[in-house]
């Protein structure tokens, strides 16, 4: 972790027998495997809370883009026109350089003649009573 040898610490090993002496290095190695242990758990506890919060960013990031892009389609289909069904093409007019040929003269209509007093109704109209003979 900090790139110390087994040289150097067989080196303070040496140092802190030599300081303390042999009846305290014991529990001074105990204590300092405690304070060590405790720091690890420390950070590796903020470590995890770190992650954690910078994981939890994120996805409220994400969720706040969904939902930008949810409005954002939203307004889309507001604003876009309503495309209507497509119309049949109709082929263009194309005139020729021939002379129009005249439409015929139109006939006059042929008229109905004016039903007569005495003539019945037909007999196939529902809504004229029937005659009596």
């Amino acid at each position: 972790m900090f790139g110390i040898s087994f040289s150097e610490l067989l080196l303070v090993g040496l140092v802190a027998l030599l300081v303390l002496g042999p009846e305290r290095l014991p529990g001074a190695a105990r204590t300092a495997g405690l304070w060590i242990g405790r720091l690890k758990r420390s950070f590796n506890a903020i470590k995890q809370e770190v992650e954690r919060e910078i994981g939890a960013d994120e996805i409220r990031r994400q969720l706040h883009n969904e939902h930008i892009l949810s409005l954002e389609q939203e307004a889309r289909n507001i604003l876009s026109p309503v495309q209507e069904p497509a119309k049949p093409v109709t082929p263009p007019v194309v005139e020729h350089s021939i002379a129009p040929v005249p439409a015929p003269a139109a006939e006059p209509a042929p008229t109905e003649p004016a039903p007569t007093p005495d003539a019945s109704p037909a007999p196939h109209d529902p809504t004229l009573p029937p005659r009596a003979p």
